[in-house]
């Protein structure tokens, strides 16, 4: 039988886009999961990227309770396509990217990142970095050929999948090789550092990369249920545990990661969370990094700074900051990062510190940013609280708004930032904002409207590109600050959609 791809991720409710396939595990079947694949692996063969001539395909996979039954399915479609399915075993997404990156052939991570473990997903990487938006329009576009007799009508394999597939435990090496080669051995001796577990793919490894730099480790949290941990909305639960241990065990810094361990989350010597922008600043700096792209909506911490010769600020979403980073490296920029509000880290450049050196990574890698914060705190000789001192203090707070359409997007920013001029637009922000943050001095229409007040304070409005959400966005000198202003535009724009109804 013939499946359009388009049409599949319509009906079985699977979303893909350049994050992969999302959704229910109840929704990811078998035929889905097989269907997605062939349809990527039929796209590289298209552009020239994939052959069918036993070319490798590595898979990974997070700690879900799904991810194994998900897996197969993914080695089934790789091995049918007459590829050679190389599972390189349960570890971070970041690793899985890099070893395909480094031998040059397709990698695929079976994971859903932080959402709960009721979903799951499936990643691909072409074997020269992310799928790109333009890949994804193409992947969709796809219709591929299955056989009739491998899926029952719920779409399960009919029978157990035989499938001829290599065991490598390479990726994993290689990934723990790229930090113990970098850094410095025993760079972070008499460091006491805790490592939060939960559920992390990472939590084997990570804590004997930290040891093996000389730090004391203290792991705790471990739980053999998966637990959905988003570094961008840590709940009071997490909170209060990290600071509970923090407290007892008189620690210099707690560490842990988003479930498939391409995101990280530090937490200075108080138990107090550091935020995801600042500490990719912090690593930038490290790193010595000349060219900045981050999305429109990480903090203006980043030009307040002054560590940076040129930034560049681009859409929200990996794709674009891939986008803007390959464009820097085209018109000759060097030591080339990205990073993103989720705390996503993209190397594009290959940085070398007293001879040693670290290869390109971009993808967000998340062991990067963790380790150069803890060893520039440990070569300044400071506290991680301290270090954080010398970076301008600027403070994103998010929220959403849903069930809103993004026609209703359009329809609302036409009404009040589209009336045909800057000092229009500014009043109408005035008007809207006006009591919440004083006078409007800029109006950014990138990405959504982005307002900047005369107080440095700032709202930007913005439709979620993959839900039907109004995302609000804040920014001012104080966290405290940044959530009251987001709590009022919050309360301002849904009086304005409901009088509108």
């Amino acid at each position: 039988m013939k499946i359009s791809i388009q049409s599949l991720m319509e009906k079985s409710g699977v979303k893909f886009g350049t994050s992969g396939a999302r959704g229910l595990v109840s929704e990811m079947t078998d035929l889905v999961c097989y269907s997605y694949t062939k349809g990527f692996l039929q796209y590289l063969k298209s552009i020239g990227q994939l052959s069918e001539k036993k070319e490798k395909v590595a898979i990974a996979g997070d700690l879900r309770g799904s991810t194994d039954r998900i897996m197969v399915a993914v080695e089934k479609a790789v091995s049918d396509f007459g590829c050679l399915p190389v599972n390189t075993g349960k570890i971070p997404t970041p690793a899985v990217s890099f070893f395909g990156f480094e031998n040059g052939f397709p990698s695929i991570m079976i994971t859903g990142s932080h959402i709960p473990d009721d979903r799951n997903g499936i990643k691909f990487n072409k074997a020269v970095g992310e799928v790109l938006k333009d890949d994804e329009a193409k992947i969709r576009a796809q219709e591929i050929a299955i056989d009739d007799n491998l899926f029952d009508e719920s779409g399960n394999f009919k029978k157990s999948a035989e499938i001829s597939y290599e065991q490598n435990g390479d990726a994993k090496n290689l990934y723990e090789k790229r930090y113990l080669n970098f850094f410095l051995p025993n760079c972070l001796s008499g460091f006491k550092i805790g490592f939060y577990e939960h559920s992390a793919v990472v939590r084997d490894m990570l804590p004997q990369i930290l040891q093996k730099l000389g730090a004391e480790v203290k792991t705790f949290g471990r739980s053999e249920k998966f637990i959905a941990v988003d570094n961008e909305a840590l709940n009071t639960e997490t909170l209060s545990l990290v600071k509970n241990f923090s407290k007892e065990h008189q620690l210099d810094a707690i560490v842990s990661t988003d479930g498939d361990s391409d995101r990280p989350i530090i937490f200075d010597e108080n138990g107090e969370w550091i935020e995801n922008d600042l500490a990719d600043i912090v690593c930038a700096k490290y790193l010595s990094a000349e060219t900045v792209c981050t999305t429109l909506t990480t903090s203006t911490a980043l030009e307040k700074s002054g560590f940076f010769k040129k930034i560049s600020r681009t859409k929200i979403g990996s794709p674009y900051v891939i986008a803007s980073m390959n464009e820097a490296r085209e018109s000759g920029a060097k030591k080339i990062i990205g990073y993103e509000n989720n705390g996503g880290f993209l190397i594009d450049s290959d940085f070398e510190i007293d001879g040693r050196k670290l290869k390109q990574l971009p993808t967000r890698d998340t062991l990067i940013v963790l380790l150069s914060i803890l060893c520039e705190a440990k070569m300044q000789k400071k506290r991680l609280s301290e270090l954080l001192n010398g970076i301008p203090q600027r403070f994103v707070f998010s929220n959403h708004i849903v069930n809103f359409s993004k026609e209703r997007g359009v329809k609302l920013f036409k009404e009040f930032f589209d009336l045909g001029s800057e000092s229009a637009d500014k009043q109408s922000a005035n008007n809207l904002f006006g009591k919440i943050s004083g006078e409007a001095s800029e109006i950014n229409r990138f990405d959504g409207v982005r307002i900047t007040f005369k107080n440095g304070e700032i709202i930007h409005l913005r439709p979620s590109g993959n839900a039907p959400e109004l995302r609000i966005y804040t920014e001012a000198g104080t966290v405290e600050r940044a959530a009251e202003i987001n709590k009022k535009a919050m309360e301002r724009v849904r009086k304005i959609l409901e009088n509108s109804k």
